[in-house]
């Protein structure tokens, strides 16, 4: 069996989301926004190691009302994040085993992500050694223009909007963050690293409810897509429950 990791992204400074909470760590139908991540991954046995990136001015606040929710999983481990988001992948990485085959890489704000979803993007980076999912552009797209009207339009033929998780083989990875240019500006996502040292990465189609919650009102509509599910249970005791949320 192949050995994975993952690394749970939950270090954002979330300045668009306007709550009373971090994003990561808002309710989300019972649960914080993050726990829905650790849930799905932590139920596989194939992901041996599990690093949750967490802002280090968030420490005390985490660990009063999660570390319950960390301690029975023996795979876990919680690090502090850095100021960019690569820089909080790159502290994640030196945490994973060298025996670690893959490594899946998650934004937590993306919440609604399915077990099937996590499946695909798994198979799709055991075929290329690296993988992301992604949805094809549908929407027509324009380019603005210096006095903010339409300087044209860009065709959308072979676009795709790229989600997380993204994985890769560990050894692919590290030698991408080892070549990370010095000063250069974060990058937006992981496989723009991969990419720039000639690593091929395979687009693995999702869906649009792997959206990323980005304003308050986005957390409404992970809440709506959740509820919506088979799976959906009604509310009572979970072992990923925040109890200290309220």
């Amino acid at each position: 069996m192949l050995k994975y990791a993952a690394i749970l992204l939950a270090a954002g400074r979330s300045s668009r989301f306007k709550h009373r909470e971090k994003k990561p760590f808002a309710p989300l139908d019972g649960r914080a926004v993050w726990l829905r991540s650790l849930e799905l991954f932590s139920v596989r046995d194939d992901f041996r190691k599990i690093v949750i990136a967490i802002s280090p001015e968030d420490r005390d606040l985490f660990d009063f009302r999660f570390r319950s929710n960390v301690a029975f999983i023996d795979v876990a481990q919680v690090i502090d994040g850095g100021a960019e988001r690569t820089d909080s992948v790159c502290n994640a990485l030196e945490h994973v085993p060298q025996d670690i085959d893959f490594v899946a890489i998650h934004d937590t704000a993306r919440a609604c992500l399915t077990a099937e979803l996590l499946t695909k993007v798994l198979e799709g980076a055991e075929e290329t050694g690296a993988a992301t999912l992604a949805t094809q552009v549908v929407d027509t797209i324009k380019r603005e223009g210096l006095t903010g009207v339409v300087a044209e339009t860009v065709p959308r033929d072979g676009l795709w909007l790229v989600q997380t998780p993204q994985v890769f083989r560990r050894e692919l990875i590290v030698k991408a963050y080892a070549n990370r240019p010095s000063g250069a500006p974060s990058t937006t996502d992981d496989c723009m690293l991969v990419e720039a040292i000639g690593g091929r990465v395979r687009l693995v189609e999702s869906d649009s409810t792997n959206f990323k919650i980005t304003t308050a009102s986005d957390l409404a509509l992970a809440e709506a897509v959740i509820r919506s599910r088979p799976e959906a249970k009604p509310k009572s005791f979970h072992p990923f429950a925040d109890e200290k949320m309220w």
